[in-house]
Formats: C-alpha cells, structure tokens, sequence
C-alpha cells in the first residue's frame, strides 16, 4: 500500500518532526482562501456511485461529478464515493455540482483538518478521521473523510484513498438489503458511515491492548532498553488516538444538538448510540494511556530493583573475598625469615600451605553461612545483558 499524506504526517509525527507537521498541516504564507493544495503523491481520483431505494439498489463508476445529476433527480438515496484526492479539475467540478464553499472544498481536499461539523442552507459538512490496524500489528493507518449530506437525499464521501475504508459492511447492508438502511433516507445511511469509523477504533485498541499486556509481562520480567522505547512509541500512539477520538467525539455531540432537520429525530436516536461509543472509545483510550504511564513507572521501579539486587550480590561476594584476600595480602609481603624469627615463622612448615588454605575456606564457609541466617540469599536473582531479551508485541 502506496502512504497517503496523512500516513506520511502519522510517520511524522511518530517520530516528533515538528517541522514536517506544519509543512503539512498549514497552508503557505499568502495563499487565497479557497485554495487546493493537491499532493504530487496523493492517489488518482475514483467515483463511484450507490443509488438505492427499498427495492432496488445499483453501482456505478463515474468518469465526472456532473454524471450523477441524473440520479440526484430521481426520488432514491444516492451516495457518492469520491476515493482519492489527485485530480484538482473532478474535485473542482465537486465543489461546483455540490455547490460546495470555496473554504469548504479546501478543508475537504487539504488534509488533514481537525473533525468539525459545518451546516450550510442545503447540506451540511463533516469532516472526520477514520483508523484502520496495519497488517503488521503494529501502529494504525489514519486518513481523512469528509461527508456531505444534502437536504435533497444525497450523500457525499470524500476519503484520501479507497483502498481500505471502513465502509465494506455498510455496501454489503445496502446490497444484500440487510437490516433497515434502505427503507431510511441519507441521514441514517451518514449514520451507518459515521458509526463504522467510530466502531474502527475498537480493532486498533484490542492490538494496543495485546502490546500493553506483553508491556507488562516485560517489565515485571526483564525489563531493557527496547522495552522502554517500546513504552515510549505505546504512548505517544495512545496520544494521537486521543487527538483522533476525542474531537470526532464532540463532531457526533454536534450533529446531535445543532445539526437542525438534516437529521430525522428517529436517526438521532442512533446517533446518540454512536455517541455513546465514542466516549467509550475516549475511556479506553485514557485507560490505555494512564496504564501506559504506570508501566513507565514500574519500568523505573525494576530498573532500580535489579540494580539493587546486583548491588547485593557484589556486596555479598565482596564480603566473603576480603578477609581471604587480607590473609593472601599477608603472605604476600617479602620478610625473610631467615633474618628474624618473627619474619613467617610459618614459611618453613610442612604443611603450611594446606593448613592456610584450609583457614580460609573455613572462613568462607563461615561467612557463607552467616549471611545464609541473616537471609541475604533470600530471592537474590541477577540477570545479565548476555540473556537474550524478550521479543515485545
């Protein structure tokens, strides 16, 4: 999979680039409102088109905006799938067939933009992020979607790339005409969107909550270095999920409260729903960062445990080798005793050298022993950096 810009800003700031985030996220000095930045990286741009009413249901690949009109005459819900943001000339001709606002069209194609909600006279604007896992089970794809709901019965998505949405469960509904979304008008089918990207959230976090576990077996374990880059790179993820959820969170709020008669009373009803997981998603978030900042903590403590048991265990190897090295620093000195007989006597004894090494063996088992009763062996365990570390995540 090609990385999309907002890919390439998650890549940026995972590794804290400030400077390549506001390369991104602003627009130049100067520029008129209004207007398009497209991204010389950023896909081709597809449309397709879903048209549905309570008894049938068709799609479409379109070359041009222009080719829906026909179906946004006819009394059915059409939903348009702009996937991509590389063609300027089909994303102006959007905002012109729409009818959408310069300001409007510039937060919808210069991404990223912070989830918000705009009503205007005869559709209303939401711009949100979507989250998808990778494949490697490390870290989440994040992309921008903007919706467009029109009081006339259409819909409007525009995502960075189509290539992995969350949206497949909500084509098959309309397809295999699967629980009630084509006997509703758009609102429930913006509904059925909006709670699919809030819902994505949850697969990411079940793998956050894995990491977070095997976190936790490592540093109670054997913590190192690569488990405290690893808690590290877990929190600051956790942060940006955070920054994805928690303005998402107040865009649902909004379109619950102010978004005036786009949306049916009976639909708000579900949208409160969808409400109520994103502050569920917002509270397993702060869970997974509060248990993430402990575990920073506990990785300190351990640090500091496992020094003190080295600590100990030279201090009790040190304590048993230094009346033995007292006794060999003894006779290590070079006194003649030919010259005196107070100069090691002993030198010149037969078994000399058995008894003194059997002096100090005694005092190491002494030694040995004395610590043994005052319990300084007790739960004595030292790692060393020669064990191979354990593979996180």
């Amino acid at each position: 999979m090609t990385p999309s810009r907002d890919q390439e800003l998650a890549a940026a700031a995972t590794a804290w680039d400030e400077d390549s985030y506001i390369d991104y996220y602003y627009d130049d000095p100067g520029d008129t409102p209004g207007t398009i930045r497209i991204d010389p990286d950023a896909l081709p741009t597809e449309l397709v088109l879903i048209d549905y009413t309570p008894d049938h249901a068709s799609c479409h690949q379109l070359e041009r905006p222009r080719d829906c009109l026909p179906y946004l005459e006819r009394a059915s819900v059409s939903w348009l799938d702009v996937r991509g943001l590389g063609s300027a000339e089909i994303l102006q001709e959007l905002g012109q067939v729409f009818h959408l606002h310069p300001l409007t069209l510039e937060d919808i194609v210069n991404v990223p933009q912070r989830p918000k909600v705009e009503p205007y006279a005869d559709h209303l604007v939401l711009v949100t992020r979507m989250v998808m896992p990778q494949a490697d089970h490390d870290g989440f794809y994040t992309e921008q979607v903007s919706f467009v709901l029109g009081r006339s019965g259409y819909l409007v998505t525009v995502q960075e790339e189509g290539q992995y949405d969350t949206f497949a469960p909500v084509r098959e509904r309309i397809r295999a005409d699967k629980g009630m979304i084509r006997r509703y008008g758009a609102d429930y089918l913006t509904y059925a969107l909006l709670d699919t990207i809030v819902d994505g959230f949850f697969p990411v976090l079940e793998l956050y909550g894995e990491r977070l576990e095997a976190l936790e077996n490592a540093v109670v374990g054997r913590p190192s270095r690569e488990t405290l880059v690893e808690i590290h790179h877990l929190r600051r993820d956790l942060l940006s999920l955070r920054r994805l959820i928690w303005p998402l969170r107040d865009a649902v709020n909004v379109l619950i409260r102010d978004a005036g008669d786009f949306f049916q009373p009976e639909v708000r009803v579900y949208l409160r729903d969808c409400y109520d997981h994103a502050v569920q998603v917002m509270d397993i978030v702060e869970t997974y960062r509060e248990v993430a900042s402990g575990l920073m903590d506990v990785y300190l403590s351990a640090i500091g445990n496992r020094t003190n048991e080295i600590m100990k265990f030279l201090t009790v190897i040190s304590s048993i080798f230094i009346p033995l090295t007292f006794i060999a620093g003894i006779y290590g000195m070079n006194f003649d005793p030919e010259k005196s007989p107070w100069n090691m006597p002993e030198l010149h004894w037969y078994w000399g050298y058995p008894l003194i090494l059997g002096v100090m063996l005694t005092i190491a088992i002494a030694l040995i022993y004395f610590f043994k009763r005052r319990g300084w062996f007790d739960d004595l365990t030292v790692t060393t950096d020669a064990e191979p570390a354990r593979k996180l995540g």
